[in-house]
Formats: structure tokens, sequence, C-alpha cells
């Protein structure tokens, strides 16, 4: 359902290991250590924090409010999960799969009828737990198809029609403000869609501008796309040249990003803003999304423990900053062929069949935005350690750590800076259940403390004056 490259990067390990070996053997057995230093400084970073108290650098921005369901029911509500999806106060949820999960459009091409009852549901659903909906207008109905639901319309004008009352209807009539529209999803998976050619995206982008910009009576609303699986400039500078020369709206692109590589997503944000430069005319006006991203576009094992927890938030600790909106893939999980309960999808939420139940995915980003609002400055973050801090109003200093680093515990170096001198008391929560709490003294310039952080785990502290 998801796709990755999962080869791309051989060639290049290869070359990178024949390397170390001629280097070592130049150099003879004594200076392995050395040259394996040098190679391990030049990849990999090890934490070591350094919380200013008093640099707050503004409001705590919180792109990981934003989430995604994927195409796994097509009876799927999120009304059961809704007291516990609240609680991650998502900002906006992600819907693909709106025109054939949900039975909007029946007829033929050219006399088509629009019944948005069923998806009406998981709308309302949406406004229950307070986000906003997020519509991947996805896939072709069937009605209107030239073969299947990843195909292009027998006709555009069936399609220009079906955007225009879509937005009418959630835009308008539910009267949803500030909805975004991404016209379709991964269209190079899902139907090997090109910039180019006969089967060309860049037509089914203009015939849904069109038909958005037809929509009457509606509120404030924003288009774009092209949702690729992965960030990919040759696309995006296709769709960009396109709206510029038919003066069409953009006012977003987006692509999925899957990786274990928490450095990708400043990679990403550097490319696009290099990349978008040469059009002023979109630059400042256009976002840029992820509208899904996890560790792994597959099925894996991780999305079932903590290595997704730990993964998810040091992820997004690692947007803070680079991006508004990042949408986390996926609320739930699809029934398991075996009726297992478990079984490596993406979901934060087991199967209905299973009783919906959180996994540590959900636990950890919850325990994420328990942080405040306040942010504070954190140097010396690691490759796969990352940390969050922020100030309360009463002075107390939180901090969030995920290790997503797998080789084993570490002792974490917590320096604070700017500390008043006196008696505090430092706490610690992990997401694997355990906390202890130490009281400690602070006379001198700084404070500096070890946090024990094993592998594939969270921890929120605070570090608060002694009552």
């Amino acid at each position: 359902m998801k796709y990755k490259n999962q080869h791309q990067k051989k060639p290049v390990l290869q070359i990178f290991i024949i390397l170390f070996l001629l280097i070592v053997t130049i150099l003879g057995g004594t200076q392995i250590t050395k040259v394996r230093d040098i190679f391990s400084q030049a990849n990999f970073n090890q934490a070591d924090f350094y919380i200013d108290t008093q640099a707050v650098i503004g409001n705590m921005p919180r792109p990981w409010r934003n989430l995604a369901q994927g195409g796994e029911d097509y009876a799927w509500r999120l009304a059961p999960l809704s007291s516990q999806v609240s609680q991650l106060k998502p900002s906006y949820i992600r819907l693909d799969h709106i025109y054939d999960f949900y039975d909007v459009v029946s007829g033929s091409s050219g006399n088509i009828t629009l019944n948005f009852s069923k998806l009406d549901l998981v709308l309302d659903d949406i406004r229950a737990v307070g986000a906003i909906p997020f519509i991947s207008l996805s896939y072709m109905p069937p009605a209107i198809s030239k073969s299947d639901i990843v195909d292009q319309p027998i006709n555009y004008n069936d399609w220009q029609y079906l955007v225009q009352k879509t937005v009418e209807h959630i835009s308008g009539k539910k009267g949803f403000n500030n909805v975004y529209y991404e016209v379709w999803n991964e269209p190079d998976l899902f139907g090997s869609w090109k910039y180019y050619g006969e089967k060309n995206y860049l037509n089914l982008y203009a015939a849904s501008v069109q038909g958005a910009s037809k929509a009457s009576g509606v509120k404030n609303f924003k288009i774009g796309g092209p949702a690729t699986t992965s960030f990919y400039s040759n696309w995006f500078k296709a769709l960009l040249e396109f709206a510029d020369k038919n003066q069409l709206r953009l006012d977003f692109i987006s692509w999925h990003r899957y990786t274990n590589d928490f450095d990708q997503y400043k990679r990403d944000m550097a490319d696009i803003h290099n990349l978008i430069a040469d059009f002023p005319q979109y630059n400042g006006l256009t976002e840029f999304l992820i509208t899904e991203w996890g560790h792994d576009s597959e099925n894996n094992t991780g999305y079932d423990t903590s290595y997704s927890a730990a993964h998810t938030v040091g992820g997004a600790i690692s947007m803070v900053g680079l991006l508004d909106k990042a949408f986390i893939f996926e609320i739930q999980d699809g029934k398991n062929p075996n009726n297992q309960t478990h079984w490596g999808r993406w979901g934060m939420f087991t199967a209905k069949e299973h009783g919906g139940k959180p996994k540590q995915r959900y636990f950890g980003l919850k325990m994420l935005d328990q942080i405040a609002d306040q942010r504070l400055q954190v140097l010396g973050q690691g490759s796969k350690v990352k940390a969050l801090a922020a100030k309360k109003e009463d002075g107390t200093i939180q901090l969030v750590i995920s290790n997503f680093d797998q080789s084993g515990q570490q002792l974490i170096p917590l320096t604070y800076q700017n500390l008043p001198q006196g008696e505090y008391l430092f706490q610690a929560q992990y997401l694997s259940g355990r906390s202890f709490k130490k009281e400690v003294s602070h006379q001198g310039e700084f404070l500096q403390l070890e946090l024990p952080v094993s592998s594939n785990e969270v921890v929120f502290s605070e570090l608060s004056v002694k009552p």
C-alpha cells in the first residue's frame, strides 16, 4: 500500500566500506581506532544537551498535531477513538480514499449523482475531536473512471465537477474553515501517473483547481499537491512551472517521507526552499507539507513497539522550526487477513476488531505534547537522540528526550545554563513506566546531570524549585 525504495543506498554503502578498508590497509592496524573515530564523527553525533533556562525562543511549534488515516476499512469511523485522539489535540486529520471508500459518486460519466452522507459521518467525527479535515482528493470513482480507481476519468469535466461539489460541501455546507484539498495520493505509485505524457498528473491538477475555483458559498480553503511517495524535485518543478504557465493556484507543495534519518527532514526543507527560489511568484505564498511520515513505508514490526514511539517523538522534535505541519501516518490499523492483533501496521491503535487499543507510539506522542508553550534553546542534539525543552509559567524547566539510538542504554549529559542558584527537584517519567526523583543543589555556574535513557525510550523530565 505504501512504497519505499529499500535498495537505493546500497551502492553508497559499499563504496563507503571499500574506502574504509583501503584507508585501514594503508595506515596499518594501529590506526584502525583513529580512522573509525573519524568516520564516526563525520556521520554520527552523540547527544550532549545544553539547556539555556533563560533563552525563550518563542512559542512552541507543534508540527506533530496532524494525523492521517489511510484506506484500511470501508466502514472506518474515528468516533470509537475520539476520547483518546482528542487528547492529542490534533489540528488537522487527513483522509484519503474519500471517493472510492465513501460511496460519494453513482451513475455514469456525464450523468453522475453525489451523496456525501457516508463521508459526513467521518467529517463529523473529525469535528468532534476539535480538528479540521485535510482532504486527499482520491481515488477515481468507478462511475467516471476509464478502468479502475487509480486511472484517469473518462471525461475530465466529471472530475472537475466532482471537486467543485466536494469543496462546496465540506467548505460550504459543512462549514469547515481552512480545509486543505490535496490533489491525489502518491500519484507516482497509485496509478503510475507522470508529470508528462498521456497519463499526466498535471491535467488532473488543472481540472482539480478549476473545479475548486468554481465552488461558491465556501469558506477559506487551500489546494495543492502532489503528495508523491517521497521528495522528487522533478515533480515539484514541473508542477510549479505548469501552475505558473496556466495561472493556477498552488497553495502548498506536499510529499511523503519515510526514513530513519532525522536529518532528512532538514535536507528536504533546504531542497524545497532552493527550488522555489526560482519561482518568486510562489515563494512565501506556498506552504510545504509532509502529509505522511513514519519510519517505514512498508509493514514493520517496529510500529507495534516502542521503536516507533522513539522514532515518532525524535522525528517530531527534528521537525520543530522546519515546517508547520507533518501528518503522522496513521491513526488506526486495518484488520489483518490472519486475524493477528499486531502485524506491523502503521496505526497508533490496533484494528477495531482487536479493541482499538493504543500502541506505544500513541503514548509517546501524548508524552511529547505535554511540553509547555515557552520553547527554550537546546544545543547538542545527537543524530539519533533528540530533545525539546520548554519553560512553564512557574519557572519549571521541562525536557522531552527520545533515544532512537539502537546501540543500547546511554547516560545523556544535561547541562542547565543561567539557572538561579538554589535547591531543586529533578523528576523523570519514562515511556516504559519507570520514574525517579532526585534532589539537587545548584551553587555553581552550571547544573550538570546525567540521565539514563535506553534505546527506544522516551522520557519527560521536569526541573523545579524544591518546595
